[in-house]
């Protein structure tokens, strides 16, 4: 039996054609039809009958109160930082997507999960189109006993993984990667916004019908959002990012969307030889980096339900190029646009022939506006030369939003920012916040702050 031939459908206005065209008929943009698969037979007459037939009869809806809806027990992968990000782990018949960078630890986490969910009695399906049964076992090798006990299929083909899975029916299933699978109901290649699209649209299916948790691997494009259309973000359950520089051992691990938990949760892994190593206290770690130097202090940040503490460094260096170059990581260069701006407005710190480096150290990204203040005051140590420090001579610790107009605003869980430096003996913390907090050091404005980093760095003994 012939199959059908696929339609090429516009984005913009929806038009359909049987070729595809550089400039849709319907609407005269370019380069907006998409291939899709024709709709199989059958399949206009379970949506409300054929032409010139009588319509489906209509459902009756139910109120939301009389519905009854039973717990289901959520998988436990064995690896806390990544349950935690999840909001308690793997939902049966859930389709996650977790994207990442080459090389960042994707098709490690999976492994390492896989293995522990089979070592708990479960049953796992590693489905790779990216390499060899062969080179999934060298990597699977140095992550123990555990990981060798995966069953794994090299497979591109839709139908053939749909197959799979119906008849081994795993508890979790890895398609690693999404963009390397293809339906032969396309003629378009893999890794294709058609194909991509039809490829997810195929497996949540499956994931539903089946109560099988879904993950699929992602890539992502250079400017670090996950490749692929946009539905396909909008069709997955849990969209989790992998962050961080292959040339660090550090790895973050946040999710974007969550219908099933928090998206503001963080989990901080470490890359050993053996595999991804949780950071179960990731602010011992940052803080007992950080340096006493000029240009150098302490966010009290939160991410999510936890607590973090982060060494915000800035570097600020005379040049001749113009205009001045303003480089962030870590941060939102926006942002750091508008606390320059502050700056110079509100305050004696002028760069504005100078160029402005502020990074987050240890390769973690802070997207909260509390950043601003450690900020300020880091690019602020750097441009004078001189460390701002606390009483007892270490890093200052702060946090706080900066508004336009100079003033410092308070921003959440103060109280819990506060107890996370005094645990690791910073103090007093500037912040906007309570002023009955004790250990902390209410500032309304940035040149208030400035003036009161100044004068606990003035107050410091010195150095003979």
């Amino acid at each position: 039996m012939a199959r059908s031939s696929p339609t090429f459908v516009c984005d913009s206005c929806g038009h359909a054609a049987l070729r595809w065209s550089g400039q849709c008929a319907g609407c005269d943009e370019w380069n907006t039809l998409v291939e899709q698969a024709a709709p199989k037979p059958g399949a206009a007459g379970k949506r409300g009958g054929s032409r010139g037939g009588a319509l489906a009869k209509a459902p009756r809806p139910t109120t939301l109160r009389d519905v009854v809806a039973a717990e289901t027990p959520r998988l436990l992968t064995g690896i806390g930082e990544f349950d935690r990000v999840l909001g308690g782990g793997l939902v049966p018949g859930s389709l996650v997507l977790l994207g990442g960078s080459p090389g960042i630890g994707k098709s490690t986490i999976t492994a390492m999960m896989l293995g522990n969910l089979v070592a708990s009695g479960r049953s796992c399906l590693y489905v790779t189109g990216e390499e060899s049964v062969a080179q999934v076992r060298m990597r699977a090798e140095r992550l123990g006993e555990q990981a060798l006990a995966v069953s794994a299929l090299a497979e591109t083909d839709l139908a053939t993984i749909v197959a799979a899975i119906a008849a081994e029916r795993p508890d979790v299933c890895v398609i690693d990667s999404v963009q390397t699978m293809h339906s032969a109901e396309l003629s378009s290649a893999p890794g294709t916004v058609a194909q991509v699209r039809e490829v997810a649209n195929t497996l949540m299916s499956v994931a539903k019908q089946g109560g099988t948790a879904l993950v699929l691997v992602g890539h992502v494009t250079k400017d670090g959002s996950v490749a692929g259309p946009r539905v396909l973000e909008h069709l997955v359950d849990c969209v989790l990012v992998f962050e961080g520089e292959r040339e660090r051992s550090y790895r973050t691990l946040r999710a974007l969307k969550n219908r099933f938990g928090a998206t503001s949760e963080l989990g901080v892994f470490e890359m050993h030889e053996g595999g991804l190593v949780e950071v179960e206290d990731p602010s011992a770690r940052f803080v007992g980096e950080a340096s006493a130097a000029a240009g150098s202090v302490v966010l009290c940040a939160m991410e999510g339900t936890r607590p973090l503490l982060v060494e915000v460094q800035a570097l600020v260096a005379p040049t001749e190029v113009v205009p001045a170059r303003r480089v962030a990581n870590g941060i939102d260069r926006n942002r750091l646009a508008m606390v320059l701006a502050v700056l110079a407005r509100h305050t004696d710190v002028r760069v504005g022939s100078a160029d402005v480096f502020v990074n987050v150290a240890g390769g973690v990204r802070v997207d909260e506006p509390g950043a601003d203040l450690a900020v300020a005051l880091a690019i602020a140590s750097a441009h004078a030369g001189e460390p701002m420090l606390d009483p007892a001579g270490r890093p200052l610790a702060c946090f706080g939003e900066v508004g336009l107009t100079g003033e410092i605003r308070q921003v959440a869980h103060a109280d819990r920012r506060l107890g996370e430096a005094t645990k690791f003996g910073l103090g007093p913390v500037i912040g906007g916040g309570d002023p009955s907090l004790a250990g902390l050091t209410t500032v309304p404005t940035l040149a208030r702050a400035l003036a009161v980093a100044r004068s606990e760095a003035a107050a410091l003994p010195r150095a003979a």
